[in-house]
């Protein structure tokens, strides 16, 4: 209770709207509980024994492998692309950029699901893209192909806005005064532009890699087979009950709460006001 005091008062310092603050650390305490108690509940729904048997299952270490390898190519791939879009969203005013920003944000309001099958229509074997890749090789129905496309589909808003973002907050004039002194464009963007703007990058790079590890519907329609970690909590939910999914669903949480941890303290560490 002295603590929640405590915490009741550092809303109060100025002295002003104290019992409006009071009201809003009760609905945020509400919101922490709709969001938490899920989380909690079904960390300690199951025992150490089980959780630890989850790692001489086989088919479960592969699909962690698999599910964390398709989502780093998926981090890869779009960041070859989606680095420069947002460098150029970020410093350059040309007609479209409005819309070419929502474009960029589509993925996240498409359900997932819907994404699938659009992706199935694109990539699939008789797809425009499906066929052209098919040439060379690549085969994206059913394979780790398809997805790592799911996944870049949808987590590529994350690493394009948050880019964009750090871009965005790079004086300018330091970028012009390095032109001035002689240094290329890819210089200034390698020595300059990077360095300052690497956090904002990691962050989305982080988020998207985050997205796509927990990503289910738009990698179930175009590549149920191999199985990523999502698909298999379902899989074992409808073919074995609540039980038999339980341990692969806490690991989910672990590393998400993991990621989350390790971005917020380590990796992206904000200075406190």
């Amino acid at each position: 209770m002295d603590k929640l005091i405590s915490f009741v008062k550092i809303f109060e310092v100025k002295k002003t709207g104290g019992k409006l603050n009071i009201i809003f650390i009760i609905l945020m305490v509400l919101l922490l509980l709709f969001i938490l108690t899920p989380l909690i509940g079904t960390i300690f729904s199951i025992s150490i024994k089980d959780f630890i048997s989850l790692w001489v299952d086989p088919e479960v270490i592969n699909s962690i492998r698999r599910t964390f390898w398709a989502a780093f190519l998926a981090v890869f791939f779009c960041g070859l692309v989606g680095i420069p879009t947002a460098y150029l969203l970020a410093r350059f005013a040309f007609p479209g950029r409005g819309v070419l920003q929502a474009f960029v944000n589509i993925p996240l309001v498409i359900p997932h699901t819907a994404a699938g099958v659009a992706l199935l229509l694109v990539f699939g074997r008789y797809g425009i893209f499906g066929k052209f890749f098919q040439q060379v090789g690549i085969v994206f129905t059913d394979r780790l192909a398809g997805v790592v496309v799911a996944m870049a589909f949808v987590g590529v808003p994350f690493l394009v806005n948050a880019s964009r973002q750090a871009f965005a907050s790079i004086d300018i004039d330091l970028e012009s005064a390095a032109r001035v002194d002689g240094a290329s464009g890819w210089q200034v963007f390698r020595w300059i532009t990077l360095p300052l703007a690497w956090r904002g990058i990691l962050n989305g790079a982080v988020m998207m890699w985050a997205r796509g590890v927990s990503e289910f519907g738009a990698v179930a329609i175009i590549a149920y087979h191999p199985k990523i970690v999502p698909v298999l909590v379902f899989e074992r939910f409808q073919g074995f009950g609540l039980k038999a999914a339980l341990p692969v669903t806490v690991f989910l949480i672990l590393a998400a709460v993991l990621v989350f941890i390790l971005l917020s303290t380590v990796l992206l560490p904000r200075e406190e006001n």
